[in-house]
């Protein structure tokens, strides 16, 4: 029959307009009925593919996760120390891009009130922590430094600050340099 989707297409197609109601919505203001609607399906079937509301919201906020420390680890392969920390942050700052990636992290953990979804979301940034860590050699309070730049970054990102004409917006849109973590090492941080 044509113009039927095989059970995979069904799934991706659905995984597509779920990101951006749950991007948009998080977990508990989202709708599987307007997710239904778009697609073209019963709630039932979601319910059937999925599970549960809370268990789609988690496959997608576990692969926004995923993307990001994947994109980190390919970029710093092969590098190590300083090197590999400016190639992660650069495919990093180049991730922000995917809005519904980072506003997808970003509902994760104002979710976390929720004991699963804390434990999901602790999950993936400690993979975030270990791609960081392993893939330098840096020591923790370098990580420490890196990942919460980029926490100010997707703070930037989700408030779309390349839109705003302000100081304390050029001082959030300010690209950092892998050279301001080189004093950043347990001995200095005594």
């Amino acid at each position: 029959m044509a113009g039927r989707m095989s059970g995979t297409e069904r799934r991706a197609q659905v995984l597509t307009i779920a990101a951006k109601e749950f991007a948009e919505h998080g977990l508990h203001g989202a709708s599987t009925e307007a997710i239904a609607r778009e697609a073209g399906i019963t709630q039932a079937y979601i319910f059937r593919m999925f599970g549960t509301k809370k268990a789609l919201f988690l496959e997608l906020v576990e692969s926004a996760f995923a993307a990001v420390s994947e994109g980190m680890r390919e970029a710093g392969d092969g590098k190590s120390g300083l090197d590999a920390l400016s190639a992660m942050g650069g495919r990093y700052f180049d991730q922000l891009a995917d809005r519904t990636g980072l506003l997808l992290q970003l509902q994760g953990f104002a979710a976390c009130g929720d004991p699963e979804v804390r434990d999901a979301v602790r999950a993936c940034f400690a993979r975030m922590w270990d791609t960081t860590e392993d893939g330098t050699g840096l020591e923790p309070v370098s990580v420490k430094a890196f990942l919460a730049f980029g926490m100010l970054l997707n703070a930037g990102a989700a408030m779309d600050v390349e839109q705003v004409d302000a100081r304390w917006a050029d001082g959030v849109r300010t690209r950092i340099q892998a050279g301001l973590f080189a004093h950043v090492t347990n001995e200095t941080n005594r």
